[in-house]
């Protein structure tokens, strides 16, 4: 589509994209210029790189490693709300961080449901706090993404291949050398990259479960660098290492991603004769049931843990999420109004730059953005008075990629359906956007604003750095309870949380999808 004229110019998609790539490129030249007057890496430093790796290794190995038996269990069962389940497998994409946090301590943490079985029997409770609790709770976030992406390549297996298999009395053994096997050795690594990308910069998750100088990840040693010593100098040089980290780890990510599958079948479905032994079927069973009980019972544990302290709540918990409420508001705002352009100038074959520029959110952390923004606001403005546009703004940036997975395959749809009739009728720029390009992008658009409303409510990251002790969004306030000990209190908050994040994917998604069901 490149050398054919479209009705939509690519300038307005280019020009975002040149916004998104100066501020990226711009808050990282920040970072490495200021990382010039730094003192030299500190052995605390070396350590937290070392836990940094190691949580994230850790992670991926327990999160694709778990994933695959569930997945399989998936792949070769029918029953029952099994389609339910397999949509809960990405809340928890969309599911406040510090919201499951507290579901993992109602559940796993020394007071939680698990000590007080385990105290049935004289044991000890359960120390959730350290290494384990952010594997734990990183496992909880990616177990179903790493279950989503397995299933996928398990149901990209053309039913054929299961069926001549069959026929020639494959077993079990001969079924996974033949089929199972070799799409693993396609898929897994890709999963693994994937996830192990994400715990590089997940800051919430080490700020609320570390435990300590032992368990600091490098973002948490930006942070402190940044909020108690000041040193602009060594969070930057952090900031720097966490971006080469990232920034490899997506590029092996992409590139692990890829490969050749088993080629197309006649879209059969899927039938499995290797499953129907009794063994088998308790087992799928077991892993259906253990990974369900492990996504859904944290999530009981903060709609019972809240519902006390939900008509309790004090007035500066309602003023934080009015503000987070207004963040994330904003926040979609920007989104769309970079998102569309760019995906109409990707699909105008405009593809380049502006492709590029849509996915650098996934290479640079919001926390190294922030430490950016900082060094470049803080001679001429005070950083905490911006905290909300701030905040705002490098969650918009962050859920730049994701909108653009969403948004680019429809573009694409819509010029080459409607591109070559809205030129013979004259009806181009403007004209096109409001009657023809925006109309059929209203399902795509409501679904990237609904996951980037989500996203923004339940961040806590990039405000953990601008925001004064009179400011606060909802999960800083929710961190703000649980370090004063007030868990009855954070949990009403959390739930609220939880409501609000939902609700806000809920409205903003269902009113995309309204005009076509109604």
């Amino acid at each position: 589509m490149a050398g054919r004229a479209q009705p939509v110019s690519a300038w307005p998609g280019i020009s975002a994209a040149v916004l998104v790539a100066a501020l990226i490129l711009g808050t990282l030249a920040a970072v490495a210029f200021r990382a010039e007057a730094g003192t030299g890496i500190a052995a605390s430093d070396y350590a937290a790189l070392r836990f940094t790796l190691t949580q994230a290794s850790l992670s991926a190995l327990l999160s694709v490693g778990l994933a695959i038996p569930v997945a399989r269990a998936l792949a070769r069962r029918r029953f029952p709300g099994r389609r339910l389940l397999i949509a809960l497998l990405g809340a928890p994409f969309i599911l406040p961080v510090i919201v499951a946090i507290l579901g993992l301590l109602a559940v796993f943490g020394r007071a939680g449901w698990l000590s007080g079985f385990l105290g049935l029997f004289g044991l000890e409770p359960v120390q959730i706090y350290g290494l384990h609790g952010v594997v734990l709770a990183h496992v909880f976030f990616n177990l179903p993404l790493a279950t989503r992406l397995i299933l996928q390549g398990w149901q990209e297996i053309p039913a054929e291949r299961f069926r001549l298999a069959a026929q020639l009395g494959a077993g079990r053994l001969a079924m996974w050398r033949l089929l199972e096997g070799p799409m693993l050795k396609r898929v897994a690594p890709g999963a693994l990259a994937v996830v192990f990308a994400i715990c590089l910069s997940s800051f919430a998750v080490a700020l609320t479960l570390g435990g300590g100088p032992r368990a600091t990840t490098i973002e948490l040693a930006i942070y402190q660098a940044f909020r108690f010593d000041f040193d602009l100098g060594r969070a930057a040089l952090l900031s720097g290492m966490q971006l080469v980290l990232t920034g490899g780890a997506a590029m092996v990510a992409l590139r692990a991603s890829a490969g050749e599958g088993f080629g197309t079948g006649l879209d059969r479905m899927i039938r499995r004769w290797d499953g129907r032994s009794a063994w088998s079927c308790g087992l799928d069973g077991f892993w259906i049931a253990l990974s369900a009980a492990f996504l859904l019972l944290p999530l009981a544990a903060i709609v019972l843990a809240g519902l006390p302290g939900l008509t309790d709540l004090k007035s500066n918990v309602w003023q934080a999420a009015g503000n987070s409420i207004l963040v994330a508001s904003i926040s979609t705002v920007i989104l769309l109004a970079l998102a569309l352009p760019m995906a109409a100038a990707v699909a105008a074959g405009r593809n380049g730059m502006t492709e590029l520029s849509g996915i650098m959110g996934l290479a640079a952390s919001p926390l190294v953005i922030g430490t950016g923004l900082f060094i470049l606001i803080y001679p001429v403005a005070d950083p905490f008075a911006l905290a909300l546009p701030v905040t705002a703004l490098v969650n918009a940036v962050m859920a730049l990629p994701f909108a653009m997975r969403i948004l680019v395959p429809r573009a694409r749809e819509v010029l080459a359906r409607y591109g070559r009739l809205s030129l013979s009728l004259d009806m181009q720029g403007w004209a096109f956007v409001r009657r023809v390009y925006l109309p059929r992008m209203r399902a795509q658009t409501g679904f990237a604003a609904g996951l980037a409303a989500a996203l923004s409510m339940g961040d806590l990251g990039v405000v953990t750095l601008f925001a004064d002790p009179e400011f606060a969004t909802l999960p800083l306030q929710i961190y703000r309870l649980m370090g004063a000990y007030r868990m009855e209190a954070a949990a009403g908050a959390a739930l609220l949380l939880l409501l609000l994040s939902m609700g806000a994917f809920w409205l903003l998604d269902r009113g995309g999808r309204w005009h076509a069901e109604a």
